[in-house]
């Protein structure tokens, strides 16, 4: 493990469940922009829009199926499962049943996320638990490598520049993990994380991850992004209930201000458009 990593950790409520872990060596694998032009993009998974709460609603029993004393209704798995919408987007159906990933089944597809989210606790190698023994949340890295590990994924690159964040859009979607304001728990009508301008000044309520499927809009302004037109669309896992029938949407500008904060993976297969 190298010992230069940049971590830092949140309280894990179950909703959540995001840690930042940045390692230095992924700069080598930035996809950096080059100038080309930037379309809106979308990208749509194929399985039902999960839901890391209400477990026991879904007959997903911890106590019988992970081997704990008592059952839990929620896991700090949002890595998980913002990992399993988007290897549901990579893989064709079959690919996805060929990985024991059912598309077709909701229950199913949350005990596939949870199952990643495991893995993806074990190979975030900086902290000593893993889940199932403590629900510890996980890493954006940890769930790549995870996929990786699994063999369902060849390789994954990373952006650290809004730029590079709508180039890897180009060709897929995306892993995001940020800090979660208070604010962004309640979406406007459209859906928007971020409407309340006054956002920043909720309070931080952890880390969570998603997986950002579209580039909804793209604007420019004096040749830059216009970072309050350009907007981007994420699956959630809190159920179909929330925001968007499960999906929300933030501007570029909010990337911007909380960037420093922000890690953004792109798990891909072979470099080829899915």
């Amino acid at each position: 493990m190298p010992t230069d990593l940049t971590i830092r950790t949140y309280d894990t409520p179950p909703h959540l469940g995001r840690q930042l872990v940045l390692d230095p060596r992924s700069l080598a694998y930035r996809r950096a922009y080059d100038g080309q032009p930037l379309r809106a993009t979308e990208w749509e998974p194929r399985i039902p829009v999960l839901d890391q709460q209400n477990l026991v609603a879904q007959g997903i029993y911890t106590s019988q199926d992970y081997g704990l004393d008592d059952d839990v209704d929620a896991l700090s798995s949002c890595t998980g499962n913002a990992g399993t919408a988007l290897l549901s987007i990579l893989l064709s159906k079959d690919q996805a049943a060929g990985a024991g990933l059912d598309t077709d089944d909701a229950t199913a597809a949350e005990h596939f996320a949870i199952g990643l989210y495991a893995d993806a606790t074990e190979n975030d190698q900086w902290q000593d638990a893993q889940w199932p023994s403590q629900d510890v949340g996980s890493s954006g890295l940890g769930v790549a490598k995870a996929l990786r590990d699994r063999g369902l994924i060849d390789q994954y690159g990373h952006a650290t520049t809004a730029e590079e964040l709508c180039t890897l859009l180009q060709t897929g979607p995306v892993l995001m993990g940020l800090p979660w304001f208070s604010s962004f728990s309640t979406p406007d009508a459209a859906g928007f994380v971020d409407a309340d301008p006054d956002w920043a000044s909720s309070p931080l309520e952890g880390g969570h991850e998603v997986c950002v499927t579209a580039l909804e809009a793209v604007a420019h302004i004096d040749g830059a992004l216009d970072p309050d037109r350009t907007v981007l669309r994420f699956r959630n896992s809190w159920s179909s209930s929330w925001a968007d029938h499960g999906d929300a949407r933030l501007t570029i500008r909010t990337v911007l201000a909380l960037l420093d904060q922000i890690d953004i993976i792109q798990p891909r297969i072979d470099g080829v458009t899915p």
